[in-house]
């Protein structure tokens, strides 16, 4: 079967929080012939897990490896890339995803309210202003 894994699907398997929907979840993207995974969904669990379960950059960072390295997970490698840059440097994984695929799409520069957002894609060589 070809899938794609919602966001709450993810969470079940890195939270093992609940144990029918978590082996249910960890099965099916065992089984599975292919896992496709969003953008949105990555976007989203790294949000998830960072500020609502508190778990720290850098295993976010891990776990969004280890999906992407599996063999049947199919995602935007260069985006998910792009969003572990910005995690890497202490940043929000969504963040460089958005600065990606906003060039993907056309744009130049970044802009956001955000600080640290603009500061993390001006020191990796991206066009980035800061609003006031």
């Amino acid at each position: 079967m070809k899938i794609i894994a919602d966001t709450d699907v993810l969470l079940r398997v890195f939270l093992d929080d609940d144990p029918v929907q978590s082996q249910v979840a960890r099965v099916l993207l065992v089984e599975a012939d292919t896992v496709a995974i969003s953008r949105h969904a990555l976007c989203e669990m790294a949000w998830v897990l960072g500020y609502s379960y508190k778990i720290p950059k850098m295993r976010i960072a891990e776990l969004n490896r280890e999906l992407r390295d599996k063999e049947h997970v199919v995602t935007d490698r260069a985006a998910v890339e792009a969003g572990l840059a910005v995690l890497d440097a202490g940043g929000d994984f969504a963040d460089g995803v958005i600065a990606y695929e906003g060039r993907w799409v056309g744009g130049e520069t970044f802009v956001s309210f955000d600080k640290k957002a603009v500061s993390l894609l001006i020191e990796q060589g991206r066009k980035a202003k800061l609003l006031a």
